[in-house]
């Protein structure tokens, strides 16, 4: 079911007519505008191309069951916009965020630049963090890092997750290129972590802690307690997390660390609906596809899935689906709730040859095929296309995003 926004909502994704502008000066005018942030905050930053999300939601809950009252700002949502902006694990109020919308579009009404649509979340984000007396922020990194919006606050402890191709209209055309715009949250005198590394990306982050003077520490073994979260790349996450909670000097007992990495809740990570009939993943690039077939064939071995399937532009399709082909006993394309969605046309002309391919002009219309089946449900290659399936599953008010 689609939502009917409040019209504060709706004037803040009008201003994604402005696309993405990469840089800091506006992101620095609406801090000292706002007076943020909270000058006793801890701020925890996570870059990266995949498990970011995954890792923020590790850190604050991990945080949260030591104590701490935490705030979490993440990107994108899957159903409704609250999802980005978490106080103690709750979404921020309605009322709350329109009330934080309609007085930033009054204070930044005539600037020019305008402000993003990210930079404007930040810092409804931030604001909401002070006025409930949040003491640690996790910040995930909207795209890079380097220049990213969230990269002009200094925070106690700097973490990269794996690095891979993504976003390369923006990043840079190799591995390196996007490496370098991830380090670019590796800051002197903060302390900084990374998961295991291509030698490429790692490389580039070696170099740029040696040229900031700051120690980095890759993750060496994954978690190895029990996680809510299936697949070995989450275990590397929640180690990851639990590595730059000990570099930020942050005290916590065994049992904090266990009970926060226990309760851990995150959306469209191979989350199991209906008994383990519908799997919803959120892997949409190269490396989290990789990692989802892995997550697949460990948890189902070579049962096959009926793939409900959509991606957005600009998606090298043809790799993604011959990633996913191994585990496909049928596609069923749709194409996702976004501006920026690829047909379902354009998607099956270029799916590998195998396992019979349907076109469909709904979600719901794709899901009824893949139950016809008979097979368990696999819907993933966009967080959107997960974002709208949730909220029809379990029967939500959806929000569609173009970012």
């Amino acid at each position: 079911m689609k939502a009917k926004m409040p019209a504060a909502l709706e004037w803040l994704y009008s201003v994604q007519q402005f696309g993405v502008k990469p840089g800091l000066e506006n992101t620095r005018k609406l801090l000292r505008e706002l007076q943020l942030p909270w000058e006793r905050q801890r701020f925890f930053h996570v870059a990266g191309t995949n498990g970011k999300g995954s890792t923020c939601a590790f850190l604050e809950s991990v945080l949260r069951a030591g104590g701490e009252r935490t705030g979490l700002f993440t990107s994108p949502h899957l159903v409704q916009f609250g999802e980005r902006i978490r106080c103690q694990g709750k979404m921020i109020p309605v009322d709350e965020l329109c009330r934080g919308i309609e007085s930033l579009r009054l204070l930044v009404s005539g600037w020019d630049p305008h402000p993003t649509f990210f930079e404007l979340a930040l810092m409804l984000g931030l604001d909401w963090f002070e006025r409930s007396g949040v003491e640690s922020v996790v910040l995930e990194t909207g795209m890079g890092g380097r220049l990213d919006a969230t990269n002009v606050l200094r925070p106690v402890v700097s973490v990269i997750t794996p690095i891979g191709m993504d976003h390369q209209q923006w990043l840079g055309g190799t591995l390196a290129e996007i490496a370098g715009e991830k380090a670019g949250i590796i800051k002197a005198g903060v302390p900084a972590v990374s998961a295991p590394q291509e030698p490429e990306a790692a490389e580039v982050l070696v170099a740029a802690a040696e040229r900031v003077g700051t120690v980095l520490e890759f993750v060496r073994e994954p978690w190895r307690g029990p996680l809510p979260l299936p697949g070995e790349h989450q275990a590397w996450n929640a180690a990851l997390a639990v590595a730059a909670l000990r570099a930020a000097g942050v005290r916590l007992t065994d049992e904090a660390v266990r009970q926060g990495l226990s309760a851990t809740e995150w959306p469209a990570r191979f989350q199991k609906l209906e008994g383990g009939r519908v799997v919803v993943d959120g892997a949409h690039n190269a490396h989290g596809l990789a990692a989802l077939v892995a997550a697949w064939q460990r948890e189902y071995g070579d049962e096959k899935a009926a793939l409900v399937y959509g991606a957005v532009a600009p998606r090298d399709v043809r790799e993604t689906t011959a990633l996913l082909a191994p585990l496909a006993g049928s596609w069923e394309c749709v194409a996702p709730d976004s501006p920026r969605a690829m047909a379902a046309g354009e998607v099956a002309a270029v799916i590998p040859a195998g396992a019979p391919v349907r076109e469909h002009g709904s979600l719901a219309g794709a899901l009824a095929a893949a139950r016809s089946t008979g097979r368990r449900v696999l819907i993933c290659g966009s967080l959107y296309l997960c974002g709208e399936a949730l909220a029809l599953l379990q029967g939500g008010v959806f929000e569609s995003s173009g970012q």
